[in-house]
């Protein structure tokens, strides 16, 4: 092992079937060390892997499953398989990696010594196929430059990894800010570029998928909040907030208004348009699409009462000394 690469990848999934196989394909042609961790899946995915060339590990069944214990995983075995590696790549099942992508990313770490993370353009699949997808499509449209976080795929340093202990392997959302997080308190470095990175594939095509993945987000930000919220920073302080207060109090007060005041509960309630043409303006001056800019500010305003919910459940669950169950959006209707 001797002649490992200095760059390996780390590929996280579980039934991804055809996406696993795009995602493989696209990333053989790198020469890098491949390894794959399953999550329990029963769709013939580990032997695709294998078969495929990546080196895989099968994630023990009787722990809880989640992304961070995946991808940490992932790294533990490629430090053992390739201890020369230095960079590592992480990418989710379902996305395909685009031609060029580790290149530009490994040039912008070289050019960027305190950067410990490089991401680029996600984008979704079939945007055109449900306004759900379309939605994943403009929200991976992070803006370019310095980041406060990345998502699920991007290019790491392994020795900034190692100093801050990884992943959190308990947490069931969230891992990347987090991650990214403790990355920066240290003082090193989160870059996006502006480049394509990955193509994703959502598979979302209802609303229950998406009320669930935005269920997910609330659980997200309570657990990061509350993990973090001593720290200097104000870790998602103000997206919990706001979930609290247009997700919880302001339909309470509406509800409330409307019997017993229903001019003040009208008055209360406009405040949901003004909020989404704040939100339209800000996403317009970044220079989105009108059709996209306002469909991303109607689902920002919905999104605040599952955002709202998931927020509650942590902290109710928390409180009853109880952990949280993986919350996954692509396994129904």
């Amino acid at each position: 092992m001797s002649e490992a690469p200095a760059l390996g990848v780390v590929i996280i999934g579980r039934n991804e079937g055809e996406r696993l196989r795009r995602c493989l394909a696209s990333l053989q042609q790198e020469g890098a060390l491949l390894v794959y961790v399953d999550s329990g899946s029963t769709d013939g995915s580990v032997a695709l892997a294998r078969d495929m060339g990546a080196h895989v590990v099968e994630l023990d069944k009787e722990r809880p499953f989640t992304a961070a214990r995946a991808r940490n995983a992932g790294l533990a075995r490629l430090r053992e398989l390739g201890p020369r590696a230095e960079l590592v790549q992480f990418v989710d099942g379902d996305c395909e990696v685009a031609a060029g992508w580790i290149a530009t990313a490994q040039a912008a770490l070289v050019a960027n010594p305190k950067v410990a993370v490089v991401c680029g353009r996600r984008r979704e699949r079939a945007p055109e196929a449900s306004i759900y997808n379309r939605l994943c499509d403009i929200e991976w449209n992070t803006p370019v430059g310095p980041a406060q976080a990345c998502g699920g795929d991007a290019l790491m340093r392994v020795a900034p990894l190692a100093e801050v202990g990884g992943y959190d392997g308990e947490l069931i959302a969230g891992e990347e800010p987090d991650l990214c997080f403790r990355l920066r308190q240290r003082g090193f470095g989160i870059l996006r570029v502006d480049a394509e990175m990955t193509l994703h594939d959502a598979a979302m095509h209802h609303f229950g998928q998406w009320w669930r993945r935005t269920l997910r987000s609330g659980h997200a930000y309570a657990e990061g909040y509350t993990r973090h919220r001593r720290e200097p920073g104000r870790y998602w302080a103000k997206e919990v907030r706001s979930n609290l207060v247009w997700g919880g109090v302001l339909p309470l007060v509406c509800l409330s208004l409307l019997t017993a005041a229903p001019p003040l509960g009208m008055m209360v309630a406009a405040g949901y348009p003004v909020l989404a043409a704040r939100v339209y303006r800000s996403v317009r001056s970044r220079g989105f699409a009108v059709r996209d800019a306002a469909l991303f500010s109607v689902a920002c305003v919905l999104g605040k009462l599952p955002s709202c919910i998931g927020q509650l459940r942590y902290w109710t669950k928390s409180a009853l000394g109880q952990r949280s169950a993986l919350i996954e959006y692509k396994s129904g209707s």
